[in-house]
């Protein structure tokens, strides 16, 4: 993978590891759920009336929207807002990667190195050693949630890849546009229209801070970037990337929510980025198959 391409990831997984934060703080002053319909909601309006649609079969791009906006941030923002720590939730959600590779060779045939598998080995050790530092005290309920929003992640990755040759951020916008709905619907049954409006009602600057910020820097940039990187390398060497959202999300966690680092999760994090690096180091780049323009 090129240096330029490393840089990109490496940017995605700064903000995707703030963004648990934001997460975080968007589920406490607003309905979970709601949160999420909201999000994507910015993230496609008014995007949607300026971007054209991807080049790409329309049940594919409406089912990254599913899985990618409606059950991932369903899962994840439930999780956070029944007692996952943020910094845990990062940690925790990175299982995608291995759900992802193991997904890819399931239904694209792709085949991950061994030391691919390797590197994840040794990945999975880090976070094991983190989650044996963080897991005390965090429900059962909400790391299932967690891991199944990590399933949807992983799903959403090989939708990605399969729809080939598609213009990035479109297919972000337009994916987008597939999960408000069904997130409205389900923030209704769940937590009920007076909750939703009395949300609505007092939405205030900060909340729009929050939602912004989930929508474009996180959603859109973020999701545009890490589609195009899929679009132009094997999911196998994408995916091991997120395995450093952790890192940052921890670090963000400690920085702003005063979430504490012990030296474990130190060393856990350290056993990340070795992973990261022997799989970086043996996997080979393969044609350009996303486009920015």
């Amino acid at each position: 993978m090129p240096i330029r391409h490393i840089l990109l990831a490496l940017l995605v997984v700064a903000i995707w590891g703030f963004n648990f934060v934001v997460i975080k703080l968007s589920v406490e002053a607003l309905p979970p759920i709601l949160a999420a319909a909201l999000r994507f909601s910015a993230a496609a309006f008014p995007a949607i009336l300026f971007v054209r649609p991807p080049k790409a079969p329309a049940w594919i791009v409406i089912a990254f929207g599913l899985s990618f906006g409606f059950a991932l941030y369903a899962f994840l923002n439930l999780s956070i807002a029944w007692g996952m720590p943020a910094g845990l939730s990062s940690l925790v959600l990175q299982t995608q990667a291995f759900f992802t590779m193991a997904m890819a060779f399931v239904l694209l045939g792709e085949r991950p190195s061994r030391f691919q598998v390797i590197g994840a080995g040794i990945a999975f050790v880090g976070i094991g050693v983190i989650a044996l530092e963080r897991i005390e005290g965090a429900g059962f309920v909400p790391l299932l949630l967690v891991l199944l929003a990590a399933l949807s992640w992983g799903l959403a990755n090989v939708l990605t890849k399969k729809a080939g040759k598609v213009n990035a951020i479109a297919f972000t916008v337009w994916g987008s546009f597939a999960a408000p709905l069904p997130l409205f619907a389900l923030s209704f049954m769940t937590e009920g229209g007076d909750a939703i409006l009395a949300a609505l009602g007092g939405f205030g600057w900060s909340d729009a801070a929050l939602i912004a910020f989930l929508a474009y820097p996180a959603t859109l940039l973020g999701g545009g970037i890490w589609s195009w990187l899929l679009g132009r390398h094997p999911a196998s060497v994408v995916a091991p990337f997120t395995l450093l959202v952790p890192i940052t999300g921890l670090l963000s966690g400690y920085l702003v929510l005063g979430e504490t680092i012990t030296g474990m999760e130190i060393l856990g994090g350290l056993l990340v980025i070795a992973g990261l690096v022997v799989t970086l180091r043996k996997s080979k780049s393969v044609e350009p198959a996303i486009r920015l323009d």
